[in-house]
């Protein structure tokens, strides 16, 4: 549990930033782990057609849902659980006009290359002796921690494994963990797999969808934003063709709703 002086510690910190963004007639977008790749590439793409310029703060989508409750000013949630710009919308913290899914998240079980785990045998491969420290987000704050434990459970392996947990802040540490040899092995996004650090370092199995519920992702601008121009401009590009096909070459799939097609 975060303590009310670090809370207000982060919530101030994450205001400085803003209020940088916001003086350069920017753009502040709170965005959830799994980004971490592919965002990088969708506001380069954004900013040489609009010039609007992002700033990004990265970290689990259920802190930031707790942030943005306390008046965190960020001017778009980018979120990996659908539900939490939902409910913020619901409670008139995001203007529910801007809530739109964007992409579908899929969970992978990732390892270094230069040990002799064979991760293509799937979970069962976790209750392997030698597979000794697993990390996870924390199914807490994370929907990629949540869809771990559930495909845990749904391959009956759950009790078994459930000392080797290592549970952290966001997938993005998860995967820091095991590319650090911390963990033997971690479950993350196929984005984060697919990026130019994790991918060329590790091999990685692509868990079942069948196996957990569907990791569906959703963004919204922020009510109090005073960047709404920007943020709008932001969340139409996010949806359209172009963001799209860069999602679909991270690994993330796309809801129907969307084009997939430049």
């Amino acid at each position: 549990m975060v303590r009310p002086l670090a809370g207000l510690l982060v919530i101030c910190l994450i205001a400085v930033s803003a209020a940088s963004g916001q003086s350069r007639g920017g753009l502040t977008i709170a965005a959830a782990a799994d980004l971490q790749t592919v965002l990088p590439e969708l506001t380069k793409a954004f900013e040489r057609a609009t010039g609007i310029k992002p700033a990004i703060t990265f970290g689990s989508s259920g802190n930031f849902f707790a942030q943005i409750q306390n008046g965190a000013p960020f001017d778009v949630f980018l979120s990996a659980d659908a539900d939490y710009p939902r409910r913020l919308a619901s409670a008139g913290q995001v203007d529910a006009s801007t809530v739109h899914e964007y992409a579908t998240g899929l969970l992978v079980l990732w390892t270094r290359r230069d040990n002799s785990l064979d991760v293509m045998k799937g979970l069962p491969l976790l209750v392997d002796a030698k597979v000794r420290r697993i990390a996870i987000a924390n199914p807490a704050v994370a929907p990629y921690g949540r869809a771990a434990i559930a495909a845990f459970r749904s391959t009956g392996i759950a009790g078994a494994i459930e000392k080797k947990l290592v549970y952290t802040e966001n997938v993005s540490q998860a995967a820091q963990m095991a590319l650090s040899g911390n963990a033997d092995v971690a479950l993350i996004g196929h984005g984060l797999a697919l990026g130019s650090t994790l991918r060329p370092a590790g091999r990685f199995y692509e868990v079942p969808e069948r196996l957990h519920p569907p990791i569906v992702q959703a963004a919204g601008v922020i009510t109090t934003s005073r960047n709404k121009d920007n943020a709008r401009a932001f969340m139409a590009y996010l949806t359209g063709a172009e963001a799209s096909a860069t999602l679909r070459s991270f690994g993330f799939g796309i809801p129907s709703a969307l084009p997939t097609h430049p």
